[in-house]
Parts: structure tokens; sequence; C-alpha cells
């Protein structure tokens, strides 16, 4: 796919990750917050917490990557690698294969706030600037180091996608919670 069409892609998925988490549970009491249809799973905010952990490591690996960047002379097409076609995989939210998170990624039992929320709302405003001012960058060039093992690097591109596939994932988790709780979910268009 073309850069600026997979970038402008994924610019509306993290404008309707927003939406929606905005529309679903902004107006959710903390009780309601932290609910958890069983005692190993998540809450709403445990979910939204995991996605901040990964989002302040990530928004700052993006920044660096972006901020020198040129603008490329003509439109590239963005390319996979195997490492990166097996994470996207992995965080793919259609895929139904449970994966176990890092410790320190997970959240749970974790005393939150609606703090969170607000935290994830203004991540997803710094990750639209950012993937906005990706435009100048080469996405297949430039590299990401891995959170979990810094060694590793997706291409840009790759780490892009791969953060908003991991939210719409985890955001995904947090409607089924909100649902299992006997919560409305509100139509988001």
């Amino acid at each position: 796919m073309e850069t600026n069409t997979f970038l402008a892609q994924l610019q509306d998925r993290v404008q309707q990750i927003k939406a929606t988490a905005q529309a679903e549970f902004l107006s959710l009491e903390p009780a309601a917050l932290n609910f958890k249809p069983q005692p190993n799973s998540w809450s709403i905010l445990e979910c939204l917490e995991h996605l901040n952990r990964y989002s302040r490591f990530y928004l700052p690996a993006f920044e660096k990557a972006i901020a020198p960047a040129l603008a490329s002379g003509s439109a590239q097409l963005v390319k996979y690698s195997w490492f990166g076609k097996k994470s996207l995989e992995m965080v793919n939210p259609a895929g139904a294969k449970k994966h176990k998170t890092l410790a320190r990624m997970n959240p749970q039992n974790s005393q939150l706030t609606k703090a969170v929320l607000d935290e994830f709302l203004q991540h997803q405003d710094t990750l639209l600037h950012l993937l906005s001012k990706a435009t100048t960058a080469d996405l297949n060039k430039k590299t990401v180091p891995v959170e979990f093992f810094q060694l590793l690097k997706l291409r840009l591109g790759e780490a892009l996608e791969f953060v908003v596939l991991h939210e719409q994932r985890h955001l995904q988790q947090a409607l089924r919670v909100k649902a299992s709780a006997g919560q409305p979910l509100s139509l988001v268009v």
C-alpha cells in the first residue's frame, strides 16, 4: 500500500478508537470502569492502562524516528519484514488467540482512576499528530525498537500499524467488559 494511503487509514482507525473510547467510557462511573467479569480478567481501565504503558514507550520512539526525517521524493509502498508480519498477526483484533503480556505491561489489580482514560485520549491525539508528521519519513528505512526486547527493531510503518492494531484489540476487549457489566453500548459513527 502506498505510504500516504497507509497513514490515512491508520489516522482513520485512531480517530475511530478515540471516538469509541469517548462515547463508550467517558460517562461511566468509576465502579463500571473498574468492573471485572472474572477475577483474572481486566477491567476497562486495566485494558486502557495496558495501552497507556505501550504508548509511553512507543510514542517517544515514533517521535525520535520521525523528527529527523526529510521528505522522500516519491510515493513509496509500505513493506513488511517477517518479524513485522508476525508482530501484526499477534495483535490483530480479528485474531482469537490470547497472548500473555509481560509483567511490567500487565496492569491487573492496579488501583486505577478515570485519569487512565484521560491519558489514553491524550495518547490518541499525540498518535494522530505523529501519523500526520510521518508523511515525511521513510516508513521502510526508519526503525523503532520493540518494547519487550529493544535490540529487535520494527520498521516505522510496521510499528505504527502494530500500535494501532494493538489498541483496536484491547478496545474491543474493553467493550466486551462493558457489555458483560450490563452497560449499554453507544453507536459511534
